[in-house]
């Protein structure tokens, strides 16, 4: 592992610090639909409003806009095409990656795993 956190368990670590994915269906986050937002598991920077979250289908947490400067984007090549992967701008924890494929008002799509989320009622 890049980094490790006593406070984050294995999988938590292997997603955020070595650009791991958890399995689709797996995050009880998936369901969540109260207002609140979502925050870094590992440094907990304020990532996204709860306003931002919809059904995507996809099997992970997915939002259209995260909160402003929140985030560092770099290219990612593992699966033999480019994808857009994001960063936690504060700890550099991997969250996921960003699709064109989300609703208005952005179309983006913000598909973030789960574990790697706290989410917080307001």
């Amino acid at each position: 592992m890049k980094k490790n956190n006593k406070n984050l368990n294995d999988k938590q670590n292997w997603i955020l610090f070595n650009e791991g994915t958890e399995q689709p269906w797996s995050s009880e986050l998936n369901n969540e639909k109260r207002q609140g937002s979502y925050y870094c598991a590992n440094c907990e920077t304020k990532l996204f409003d709860s306003n931002s979250k919809y059904e995507s289908g996809s099997g992970w947490p997915s939002f259209f806009e995260s909160l402003p400067d929140v985030f560092e984007t770099k290219t990612d090549y593992n699966l033999g095409y480019a994808r857009t992967e994001y960063h936690c701008k504060k700890c550099g924890g991997h969250h996921g990656h960003i699709f064109e494929d989300g609703p208005k008002p952005s179309g983006k799509r913000y598909c973030n795993n789960g574990i790697c989320l706290i989410f917080k009622e307001n």
